[in-house]
């Protein structure tokens, strides 16, 4: 009997422990802030100081391939002392500490879920200074993967029903409903979506395998086929039109010359990928923007996935836009 007893009062704490447990997990807040939005814990001396210059170094450097400067992220310095609560919920927070060893940790969900806190320690200035400057893309590599989550989770709760994608291309890409259907041709798609002063678009097609060689000239050959496509679809508002000799004016969209377009290699989809950024201008007219292209290697299927998105968005911001279009992009799931 003495047995039983013990065996059942021993279950019942078990059972007590678990439910605790699962109490606390079931009870953690759901993280929240806005996109691109990163939450600095440190003391201010420092935030004034070295540190917080290479923390600014870092964190907010200018993205590549937007026509005007923007940070990369968008940063709020917050004490220790204050850091609670609310403030704490931020899907991605970068602490500072002083008394530890030199040394970078990662963390999911201590505060909040989903939830990165980068946690960058060292015993002096130069320590701290030292790690950030050394984990540079490993910061912001986590902190981007974090915000592109969140986009998608955004987008999920709206999803497009454009079956045709993938009959036709054999495919599937997440974006919302929001985007309305601008052109479909054959195997060719695009999309466009009216932002604040502007319109955010996608289009996705694809090439034969040996439209692209791997060699020296990629960023060119690149550069030719957008620009072939943007004179095929993508017309300007003068096109058509007569000049005042009564000539006919030809508007298309191409790759500004005068703007090196950034290209490098990647993975998409667990293929290989080559990713191209750069501003797109429309000729005899006074538009243009960034864009963002993936052209996606499918061995199997012996071709040439292309993807870009664009952005026409005079007077605002567009790193958060350009964020958008880029997860799109990589949730793309090809057959």
């Amino acid at each position: 009997m003495r047995y039983l007893l013990f065996s059942m009062l021993s279950l019942f704490l078990l059972m007590s422990c678990g439910d605790k447990k699962n109490t606390k997990e079931k009870f953690i807040q759901d993280s929240s802030g806005a996109i691109n939005n990163v939450s600095v814990v440190t003391e201010n001396d420092l935030w004034d100081g070295r540190v917080g210059e290479a923390i600014r170094a870092v964190l907010a450097k200018p993205i590549y391939g937007l026509p005007q400067d923007e940070p990369t992220f968008t940063i709020s310095q917050i004490p220790p002392a204050v850091f609670s609560g609310f403030v704490t919920k931020n899907r991605t927070v970068l602490r500072i500490d002083t008394s530890n060893e030199a040394g970078i940790k990662i963390l999911e969900d201590v505060y909040a879920k989903p939830q990165k806190v980068i946690v960058v320690s060292g015993k002096t200035k130069e320590d701290i200074i030292n790690v950030i400057t050394e984990n540079e893309s490993k910061i912001i590599e986590t902190f981007r993967k974090e915000e592109m989550k969140e986009r998608m989770r955004q987008m999920a709760k709206s999803p497009h029903s454009f079956s045709s994608i993938e009959s036709k291309l054999g495919l599937t890409i997440k974006f919302a409903s929001i985007f309305d259907l601008a052109k479909e041709d054959g195997n060719f798609f695009w999309f466009r979506k009216d932002i604040t002063t502007g319109h955010s678009h996608l289009m996705l097609y694809e090439l034969p395998y040996d439209a692209i060689k791997r060699n020296d000239s990629v960023a060119v050959q690149l550069i030719k086929i957008r620009d072939s496509i943007g004179q095929k679809y993508f017309k300007g508002r003068l096109d058509e039109n007569l000049d005042k000799d009564g000539n006919k004016i030809t508007s298309y969209m191409v790759t500004e010359d005068a703007y090196t377009p950034f290209l490098q290699e990647t993975i998409v989809d667990n293929k290989p990928a080559f990713e191209s950024k750069g501003i797109w201008e429309l000729t005899n007219d006074f538009m243009g923007g960034p864009f963002v292209t993936y052209a996606i290697e499918d061995k199997i299927n012996k071709r040439w996935v292309i993807i870009e998105g664009f952005l026409f968005a005079p007077s605002v911001e567009k790193r958060n836009y350009l964020l958008e279009l880029e997860a799109i992009i990589k949730s793309v799931k090809i057959d």
